[in-house]
């Protein structure tokens, strides 16, 4: 699997499989091996932030910046765990971890008021003021039973996303 020129064998398929929580069928599996692939253009059997950025859909993203530092470098098998987020077979558990590792940007298992901040500001560009935005997650913040100053972990996020009914998929092309 590490060399991207060699074919998955039904053992890589079923180890993938397994480490994504069966989020993706086999044949959706062997699609984004070919997609990873053609991403790898150099053929190390890992993907660099830059290869990502072939990507249109990633490229124009608010939140390209975040997802890149979660993708660079990732070998296939990180890769189809990255995606399996945005599966529909993906639980709400897999998609709330996703999220939370997108707002926590310095990996301490712990996200800030700044920290959304910085998220709303990615997402909104110049298109609210920054007092506005402010205004916004301490709302959300409140209204979720929580203070400015607090400090979430991903039960937090969990018990604020846990009913709110999340999407996150995209369809796997198969051949």
């Amino acid at each position: 699997m590490g060399n991207t020129s060699s074919m998955l064998t039904q053992y890589d398929i079923e180890e993938v499989q397994e480490h994504c929580s069966n989020t993706f069928s086999q044949q959706e599996i062997v699609s984004l091996y070919q997609r990873f692939c053609q991403l790898d253009r150099n053929g190390c059997g890992f993907i660099s932030a830059e290869e990502f950025m072939t990507v249109p859909e990633f490229a124009v993203n608010p939140l390209s910046q975040r997802l890149f530092r979660m993708l660079d470098g990732l070998n296939f098998k990180e890769f189809v765990a990255f995606l399996s987020a945005f599966s529909s077979r993906a639980s709400l558990q897999q998609k709330v971890e996703f999220i939370f590792k997108v707002y926590d940007t310095d990996g301490n298992g712990k996200v800030t008021f700044n920290e959304m901040l910085d998220i709303l500001r990615d997402l909104t560009g110049q298109f609210i003021s920054e007092q506005q935005r402010e205004k916004v997650v301490v709302q959300v913040l409140e209204e979720a039973g929580y203070a400015k100053d607090s400090l979430l972990v991903q039960a937090d996020f969990m018990k604020i996303l846990g009913n709110s009914g999340l999407k996150m998929e995209v369809e796997v092309p198969v051949d």
